[in-house]
């Protein structure tokens, strides 16, 4: 019964959190912001969990999961309900940074404890289970979000989002058995280095692969709204190719344990990768919401393998006692895409357009997935 409690908890929060990245890059756009301007405020969803995430997995290991994901989740909704309290373009700045620091208490806990909620033989089922209740909410957030916009305005889309909250708040203060402790514990002696889970080898190579992976989705989950609004599609319209990206990441995390029976984690994700590179190639060519939403489909595809199999082997290749951390530390290189990348294309789209964002990030993901194929053979050797 707990596991499904949690992902309800993720599906909620996780669809305010979604949500959120919509209504905030549209609303500054209406209110006059530039590109570089909204890839600023997507970068400071990713500012505290990259400095952060290490710290929030070691308080999760010592004082167990249910105070930090509480937290987690009052903040999400304060900071849902701060732009609608103070409308403006400098609220959107702190509800940004708000809300990537405050879900990342919430998200980083439930990494951490996943895995051993059953035990052991339970792993892999538990993170599918939470990975399909993100991308359920990968749906349900963006096209919440934009109908919402379109029929009663940018600032009750926030009040909305936020009421997503309230089940989790509820649950997680009223009902503290809801939340298990940690299955893997660890004597708290000497404090160690985030930096030894980095120098294990299958570690590293699993941190590195999330990465690649979340900076294609952090991405489109960013820069596609700015296209889409750009080409005259209305909000519910973006939010409803953003539900498809979801919907395509929830139905191949279904096959996904199929998957990886037949080919291996390593050969999925390389594969995985290169169809994420071909998505985004097509996206600057069609206008069409029909077209743009089958390319969503196909991008979902590849982005919907990685967070699952990395979460799970994390888990498993984590010394007792440092699970959380060591999801903490996957969330770091996750984030320093997700800094980077809305800085980096967000120059790029204002300088020279959109063509160069998408065929540059397509680029991008194709060498990585050459060079991870290479990687993959010479360990295989």
């Amino acid at each position: 019964m707990a596991i499904y409690l949690i992902v309800l908890m993720c599906a909620l929060n996780h669809s305010g959190f979604g949500g959120s990245r919509v209504v905030i890059a549209l609303y500054a756009l209406e209110l006059g912001a530039s590109q570089f301007t909204v890839g600023t405020l997507m970068a400071l969803y990713a500012l505290c969990p990259l400095l952060l995430a290490v710290y929030i997995g070691k308080l999760a290991d010592r004082v167990g999961p249910r105070l930090p994901m509480l937290l987690g989740t009052v903040g999400v909704a304060v900071a849902l309900l701060l732009p609608p309290l103070l409308p403006g373009l400098v609220t959107l700045y702190v509800s940004s940074l708000l809300l990537g620091s405050s879900f990342h208490f919430f998200f980083v806990t439930v990494t951490g404890i996943a895995g051993g909620i059953g035990g052991t033989e339970n792993r892999a089922r538990n993170y599918a289970l939470v990975s399909m209740g993100f991308a359920a909410a990968g749906f349900v957030g963006p096209l919440s979000a934009g109908f919402a916009i379109d029929h009663i305005g940018h600032l009750a889309a926030f009040v909305i989002l936020a009421l997503f909250t309230v089940a989790p708040i509820l649950l997680l203060w009223l009902k503290p058995d809801c939340v298990p402790a940690a299955a893997k514990h660890g004597r708290h002696g000497e404090e160690r280095s985030a930096l030894d889970l980095w120098r294990v080898p299958r570690l590293r190579t699993t941190f590195i692969a999330s990465g690649i992976i979340s900076s294609a989705w952090d991405l489109f989950q960013f820069y596609f709204p700015v296209y889409g609004h750009s080409i005259g599609l209305s909000a519910s319209v973006i939010g409803t190719i953003l539900g498809v990206f979801a919907l395509a990441t929830f139905v191949i995390r279904i096959a996904l344990p199929r998957l990886v029976k037949r080919a291996g984690e390593a050969r999925i994700l390389v594969h995985a990768i290169f169809v994420a590179a071909f998505a985004f190639a097509l996206f600057p060519f069609f206008r069409n919401p029909y077209i743009l939403a089958a390319c969503a489909f196909l991008l979902g595809l590849g982005c919907g393998c990685g967070q699952p199999m990395s979460m799970s082997m994390i888990y498993a290749l984590a010394p007792a006692g440092r699970v959380a951390e060591a999801a903490g530390l996957r969330v770091m290189v996750n984030n320093v895409t997700h800094f980077l990348i809305p800085l980096a294309f967000g120059s790029v789209g204002t300088a020279f357009g959109y063509m160069p964002v998408f065929l540059s990030n397509s680029a991008l993901l194709s060498a990585a997935a050459v060079l991870m194929r290479k990687s993959n053979r010479s360990q295989d050797g």
